[in-house]
């Protein structure tokens, strides 16, 4: 499940040429640059110029789409090592997603230029990003298939234990930031009054607490035996 949602792009150094995969996805160089950005704050805009990939070092980041009548909704929550803008990988343009922090974040931002051009060159890095696009492609039609079979309650549970990475970390409990109902809401595919009941549910059954004057959400290892029911 952990695999799914965030496939490690790091790799050893590649003895033939000496290059090292996971230096160059998380160390500033030549087109590549290390930027920061605020909680709230817009990393990149739906329509923008898509000329860049990101990879993130730190913090988490949610992305969104607004449809032709304007309406916004959240698509995907995103963590450390997760790539985004990939779309400039694929001939657009243009943005077709928005992305804004959800917390404070670090990132490496590489030029899209520079991100072809060691593609092309570097089979480590090749199989790397092929092999993470695909485990983000299978995730998201496990979604789709959560979406259509699974209850409300239990998408949720999914969601928070994918964002808690709790079986990448392998620990009994993983804190994360509050995260606004209304956001958890649009993933679900749910009302905000729906997810707060759910939210009562797990804090009164012990999968979940508040924490640090409620900024924070812990997520109990109890509730990955509710979510593989």
């Amino acid at each position: 499940m952990q695999a799914a949602l965030n496939v490690g792009v790091s790799a050893t150094t590649d003895p033939v040429n000496n290059f090292n995969t996971k230096a160059f996805l998380s160390t500033a160089g030549p087109g590549r640059e290390m930027v920061s950005f605020r909680k709230g704050q817009s990393i990149f805009a739906q329509g923008d110029a898509s000329d860049a990939v990101f990879v993130i070092q730190m913090g988490m980041v949610r992305l969104s789409a607004r449809s032709h009548g304007g309406k916004e909704t959240t698509l995907d929550i995103l963590g450390s090592e997760d790539l985004m803008g990939k779309d400039s990988m694929a001939g657009q343009p243009t943005r077709t997603v928005s992305a804004n922090a959800l917390t404070n974040c670090q990132l490496l931002r590489i030029e899209m230029k520079t991100m072809v051009g060691v593609l092309a060159k570097e089979v480590a890095l090749s199989n790397a990003f092929g092999a993470y696009v695909l485990a983000q492609n299978l995730r998201y039609r496990k979604d789709l298939a959560e979406q259509r079979c699974d209850s409300s309650e239990k998408r949720l549970a999914g969601i928070l234990l994918r964002m808690a990475r709790l079986g990448a970390h392998g620990s009994p409990e993983t804190t994360i930031p509050r995260i606004s109902q209304n956001t958890l809401a649009e993933l679900v595919g749910t009302t905000r009054s729906r997810v707060s009941h759910f939210m009562n549910r797990f804090k009164e059954s012990g999968f979940i607490d508040y924490g640090r004057g409620n900024d924070v959400v812990q997520i109990r290892d109890s509730l990955l035996s509710f979510y593989g029911e």
